[in-house]
């Protein structure tokens, strides 16, 4: 799973039907996740980055109720 191969991959290399394989892979990726610890942010906390859509706030719809630019334009 750490090599980005696929389940077919997988499968093939184990000798397993796909669906076998398939089963096995989420059963480890799902302990993975079970077992990470929660992560804690303590003290200062530093960022790089951030995007934001001005005058939207994170809300494409909004565009488009508002109109095209072209009607901006004649406005």
């Amino acid at each position: 799973m750490g090599l980005n191969v696929s389940n077919s991959q997988i499968a093939q290399e184990l000798d397993l039907c796909v669906s076998d394989a398939h089963h096995m892979t989420t059963v480890l990726r799902n302990g993975v996740v079970d077992r990470k610890p929660e992560v804690i942010l303590d003290g200062e906390v530093e960022f790089d980055e951030v995007y934001i859509v001005a005058g939207h706030k994170g809300h494409p719809e909004a565009l488009k109720k508002s109109g095209s630019s072209t009607e901006k334009k004649k406005a």
